[in-house]
C-alpha cells in the first residue's frame, strides 16, 4: 500500500465526519429564540441602572422565558456582550459590566468577586 493512498483515505474520512459550519447562528438565535422582547436600544443606554431596569422589565413581562427572570435578564446581557466582543469600546464594556452589577442588586443577588480576591472561607491567607 502506498502512503499517498492512506493519506487520501484519511482526508476523505475527515471530510465526511465534519459538518458544514452553520452561518450566522447568533442572528438566528436573536430572531427565532424564545428570548424576551427587549426595548429598542437597551444596550446603548448610557446609565447602567436604566439598562438593568429595562432588562428586568423585559424578563419579568415575558411569557416565553424558560428560567427565572434574573437568569433570563443576565443571559440576555451576557449574550450581547459575548457576541459584540471586540466591537465594544472599553467604555461600553465597563458600562455593561456595571449594568450586570445593577441587575444583581435589583434582584438581591451577591455582588461578583473582584479578580484575585479570595473566596469566602478560603484557607489561603
Amino acid at each position: 500500500m502506498r502512503p499517498g493512498n492512506r493519506r487520501q483515505r484519511a482526508q476523505a474520512r475527515a471530510k465526511s465526519k465534519t459538518r458544514p459550519p452553520t452561518k450566522r447562528w447568533a442572528q438566528k438565535v436573536t430572531r427565532e429564540s424564545n428570548a424576551p422582547d427587549l426595548d429598542p436600544g437597551v444596550f446603548t443606554m448610557r446609565n447602567p441602572r436604566e439598562i438593568a431596569e429595562s432588562l428586568r422589565r423585559s424578563a419579568e413581562n415575558s411569557t416565553r422565558r424558560k428560567s427565572d427572570p434574573y437568569r433570563s435578564a443576565m443571559s440576555m446581557l451576557t449574550f450581547y456582550m459575548n457576541r459584540a466582543g471586540a466591537q465594544l469600546s472599553s467604555t461600553q464594556k465597563s458600562r455593561l459590566e456595571r449594568a450586570k452589577d445593577e441587575l444583581r442588586a435589583l434582584y438581591g443577588k451577591p455582588a461578583r468577586r473582584k479578580r484575585n480576591q479570595p473566596r469566602r472561607g478560603s484557607r489561603k491567607s
